[in-house]
């Protein structure tokens, strides 16, 4: 009891603060997501992700190694693909020769043992703009799910060390490892988006990837048929544990800082790693009021990043990944 007992002696200075800290973030803390497109010498920024960019090829191998160099041992890679390519079925996205077979072998000619996670989802490849191949105004699940395994196939075949599928389609996670398992993949991970919910901070990476759903009669206008109510919580346990069961070998939340009860929650729940995605539109918004002089910018990612850690994350999804690693070095 007071005075005998000072909370503050252990706060008294950095030295003692550090000592006693009870969350440290690290660079293996971190997954680096990375934006790929078609070209040569190309970095484009991203107007709604200030300081991020979409990259050629030639680029991604040079930002592996920095990556590398700077402690950051894991990408998640995503591609924007030509219109011209996509269609209403993903035809694409099983590509041998395709852009996200091409980044993965990228990435492991610059550097063998960076870990490399792929996004298994239609969208990107969609000429709808969803997750899922589209008829009659709804999302068909189980032809979506059985070119999802087709696809995750493919990527594990360039050498993706991880799968990583963002759709939320029931019972992807089966088809997924039942096809990889049968293909002799059985080393190949999954990494399910499990808890993901139908969030209005996903804009900016939708214009990254050009991958927002079209406004076009008997398309939905959004994704919340597949992607989770943000109201719901004991619903995250059910779809989290059901991964588990059809064998995911971690599991994510997203988004990140609005979900904090949610990682929580999981990571009371499993016995499994807990990643968290640190979104597109959390990215943004930093960045802007930062801009406007309103926020410590380095200040307030660290904070972030802390409490994503501090809430039970095993891993964290980040656009900061890069900008963190300097300033916890």
């Amino acid at each position: 009891m007071y005075p005998l007992n000072r909370n503050r002696r252990l706060r008294t200075n950095e030295a003692v603060r550090s000592l006693v800290r009870e969350t440290a973030i690290t660079p293996d803390d971190f997954i680096v997501p990375l934006f790929v497109v078609e070209g040569k010498n190309l970095k484009e920024e991203i107007a709604s992700m200030p300081g991020y960019y979409r990259m050629s090829l030639d680029l991604l191998k040079m930002e592996i190694k920095e990556l590398w160099n700077l402690g950051l041992k894991s990408v998640l890679l995503f591609v924007k693909v030509p219109e011209k390519l996509k269609d209403n079925a993903g035809t694409e996205a099983l590509n041998t020769d395709g852009l996200m077979q091409r980044a993965i072998k990228t990435v492991k000619e610059a550097v063998p043992e960076m870990l490399v996670m792929t996004d298994v989802a239609l969208d990107p490849y969609s000429s709808y703009g969803h997750d899922g191949i589209v008829a009659e105004g709804k999302i068909i699940n189980n032809d979506t799910t059985a070119v999802l395994a087709e696809m995750g196939l493919s990527h594990a075949k360039a050498g993706a060390d991880i799968l990583a599928p963002s759709d939320m389609m029931d019972g992807r996670i089966f088809e997924i490892r039942s096809l990889l398992e049968d293909e002799g993949f059985h080393e190949t991970g999954i990494m399910s988006y499990s808890a993901k919910y139908a969030s209005a901070f996903y804009g900016p990476f939708r214009d990254a990837l050009d991958s927002a759903p079209v406004d076009a009669d008997n398309i939905p206008k959004n994704k919340k048929t597949y992607q989770m109510d943000p109201a719901n919580r004991d619903e995250a346990i059910r779809e989290t544990l059901m991964d588990i069961e059809e064998g995911a070998d971690i599991v994510m939340v997203k988004p990140g800082l609005c979900y904090l009860d949610i990682v929580r929650d999981i990571r009371n729940a499993v016995n499994v790693p807990v990643a968290v995605y640190q979104v597109s539109g959390e990215y943004a918004m930093i960045k802007a009021a930062s801009q406007k002089g309103w926020l410590d910018h380095d200040a307030v990612v660290l904070e972030q990043l802390t409490a994503i850690k501090r809430a039970g994350a095993t891993m964290i999804a980040s656009y900061f990944a890069k900008e963190a690693v300097k300033l916890i070095s």
